[in-house]
């Protein structure tokens, strides 16, 4: 087992059902043997997949992670809506869909592809006057939130069952999408557009930014050999990389600005031994800090 005392990085987690995001934090602080573990972008209970852990330095990553595109795959029910959007929730209303056609709801989905304006789940994590939307909402409030941006870049029909004696429909898909996109509010609102109500039954997350299922791993795949990307290699896969001089990597572990390396946004930057230093960000003709991850620099933020 490789020690989180010893080393920093990323674990991907294949998240079980029924555990939050929390719970796994919890499992991995006492399998890695630190209390400085994070996550990048909170799964339902109800959800599996790809669940990216920060240990020790690797924390600091998490911000640029949780940024990251993300791709699913789903089963969303025609004919039923539920408090929550999704099958966790009590059944609010149910409409036999047996007359939606096929092309419906492919246009249904073309609809919800692009560039759209979306209201989140009113059961989300998100803040309403300091207090989560998800408890006011348990605590019989009820919670409006506004339309927010967000790109589905792909959704995609896989497969259109009929369940239930016909009742409803469930419908297989994968979606492809920005940060901050709802997949329950996506199963809410095709089933509003078809005019029959939509929840969504099943969610697997298999790919946050560069990080892949196949490469995440089971709990109990972890508990036996936790699998730890380095820090320096999760860097990589995440930013364009800057080779530094041993002059530059000095003055960047220090704080100070070095000249701009002509790359737009972050920029993970190497010391002559591969290690990495910084992230850098251009601003004019100099490369800024954001992060320092130099020995002695665990704590600056640029």
């Amino acid at each position: 087992m490789t020690s989180g005392l010893l080393h920093s990085g990323l674990i991907l987690v294949d998240k079980p059902q029924g555990w939050t995001s929390h719970d796994v934090v919890g499992r991995m602080r006492r399998l890695s043997g630190t209390r400085k573990v994070g996550h990048a972008g909170t799964l339902d209970p109800m959800a599996t997949g790809v669940l990216v852990i920060g240990v020790n330095k690797a924390t600091r990553l998490l911000t640029y992670i949780v940024g990251a595109s993300k791709t699913y795959d789903a089963t969303i029910r025609l004919g039923q809506s539920t408090v929550t959007d999704d099958a966790e929730g009590d059944i609010t209303a149910e409409t036999i869909a047996a007359a939606v056609t096929e092309q419906q709801i492919r246009d249904g989905v073309a609809a919800l592809t692009g560039d759209i304006q979306q209201v989140p789940s009113s059961v989300s994590a998100i803040k309403v006057n300091g207090q989560r939307s998800y408890a006011r909402v348990r605590s019989g409030q009820e919670v409006s939130l506004p339309a927010r941006p967000v790109t589905i870049h792909r959704f995609e029909i896989h497969g259109i069952r009929r369940e239930r004696g016909g009742k409803v429909q469930d419908v297989d898909v994968t979606v492809e999408c920005s940060s901050g996109t709802y997949i329950r509010a996506l199963a809410r609102d095709l089933g509003e557009h078809l005019g029959v109500g939509g929840h969504l039954t099943a969610l697997r997350r298999t790919r946050v930014g560069p990080f892949r299922i196949e490469d995440a791993a089971t709990l109990e795949q972890l508990a036996d050999n936790l699998q730890l990307t380095a820090l320096n290699e999760a860097a990589r896969e995440l930013f364009p990389a800057r080779e530094l001089s041993a002059a530059e990597a000095d003055d960047v572990s220090h704080g100070r600005r070095i000249p701009a390396g002509g790359a737009a946004g972050a920029t993970a930057a190497f010391a002559p031994d591969g290690s990495l230093v910084a992230l850098l960000e251009d601003t004019d003709s100099q490369a800024k800090p954001l992060l320092v991850f130099a020995p002695g620099n665990e704590a600056a933020d640029k």
